[in-house]
């Protein structure tokens, strides 16, 4: 008995001292759930802070139109289509049924007003609208879908369509939302969409509220999207932040009515009483300086890009430590915001997060003579 509780003990340890990076079972965490599938992730680093059957291929319902919100917001940062532009109602979009603003054929609204209705009413009639913009049809959308998902390594995901209602080869995981949702949180176009919780259609005529309750019952909830069928039950994936801890959690096959608020929450509630972000430099600190060359100042100032921290269980943040890695110098010109080393946090030995040092402001290249100059003057020391 002695040997077995020995070998327990030494796995328990080994999976405790696994980092960040590696997606690992949280080992005695004690929550019941209801959903058949759940996950809580850590939305910075990606680290399972709570699973359940979280690879578990099962149809997520309208939660796909987080992807389908994702492909569309990867077009307007490309600049491929724009918010502004008008997009048409085909037959093909009009006819479908489920949760609809009941377009007509020839009908337009705008890319945005279409994605607000897609994030906010779970139009699915909206989806091929906006799948049919983007890429023409809605099987070629889906299969840009389908390629995000590859580019993201999502290995228990397949979509057949860009709304959720139930096909054949259409299904997806916990985890595999999550990391979607992970993906999806980089947009401020999204967080945008999702988080409203209402909106007037139509001048008014048509009234959206948004299913997410969350937004509602539940403080810090800003964003992502609900789900129901028949054969997918009630699903939720859906993002928390609370004091810069920013959680997201998924729960799938939830049976009850509103079940999938009531896990969620149970989920985040444990969640946020266990972890917190632990700041270790704020965006935009100094954190040193780079010798230019041929330029027309000596020196820029290197900056955070963004904040650096970690999220860590209550009472267990020691031995964190620090490595900035910065170019001695660097040539002119030099944009604003141009990478010019990086910050590294560990604790141990694991590496924890890191983000870049940006140059703070822009220099430009010296003149011919300005360069000849500044030569002479080390040269010569005048």
């Amino acid at each position: 008995m002695r040997k077995v509780l020995s070998i327990v003990l030494a796995m328990a340890v080994v999976l405790g001292n696994i980092g960040f990076a590696h997606v690992q079972p949280v080992l005695g965490v004690e929550i019941e759930t209801e959903a058949a599938s759940a996950i809580l992730m850590d939305a910075a680093s990606g680290r399972i802070l709570y699973e359940k059957e979280a690879q578990k291929e099962l149809p997520p319902a309208s939660v796909t139109k987080i992807m389908t919100l994702l492909v569309a917001a990867e077009a307007v940062a490309s600049e491929k289509v724009k918010l502004t532009d008008i997009v048409t109602a085909s037959e093909n979009a009009c006819k479908l049924g489920g949760s609809q603003i009941y377009l007509e054929p020839g009908e337009t609204f705008t890319l945005e007003q279409m994605l607000i209705a897609i994030a906010v009413g779970s139009a699915n009639d909206g989806c091929v609208a906006v799948a049919e913009h983007i890429n023409g049809t809605h099987e070629a959308f889906v299969e840009e879908m389908n390629r995000k998902a590859q580019e993201l390594g999502l290995k228990n995901t397949h979509f057949a369509n860009a709304y959720g209602l139930p096909a054949e080869g259409h299904y997806t995981s916990a985890y595999d939302l999550a990391m979607i949702s992970k993906e999806a949180l980089n947009y401020p176009l999204i967080r945008k969409l999702t988080s409203m919780k209402e909106y007037d259609l139509r001048e008014g005529k048509f009234k959206l509220w948004n299913t997410n309750k969350l937004l509602w019952w539940y403080p810090g909830a800003d964003g992502l999207k609900t789900g129901w069928t028949n054969e997918a039950k009630y699903c939720l994936a859906s993002t928390v932040e609370r004091n810069g801890l920013r959680l997201i959690c998924v729960v799938m096959g939830v049976p009850q009515v509103r079940g999938h608020f009531a896990e969620s929450m149970k989920i985040y509630n444990y969640g946020f009483a266990k972890y917190e972000f632990k700041q270790f430099a704020p965006a935009e600190e100094k954190q040193g300086v780079v010798k230019v060359s041929k330029g027309v100042e000596n020196e820029i100032i290197a900056i955070t890009e963004k904040s650096l921290g970690a999220t860590v269980e209550k009472g267990k943040d020691k031995n964190f430590w620090v490595e900035t890695k910065l170019n001695p110098e660097i040539s002119a010109p030099i944009e604003k915001g141009q990478k010019l080393g990086e910050v590294l946090l560990y604790q141990n030995d694991q590496l924890q997060a890191s983000v870049n040092l940006i140059a703070d402001h822009p220099v430009a290249k010296a003149g011919l003579i300005d360069q000849l100059g500044r030569t002479m003057k080390g040269v010569f020391g005048f």
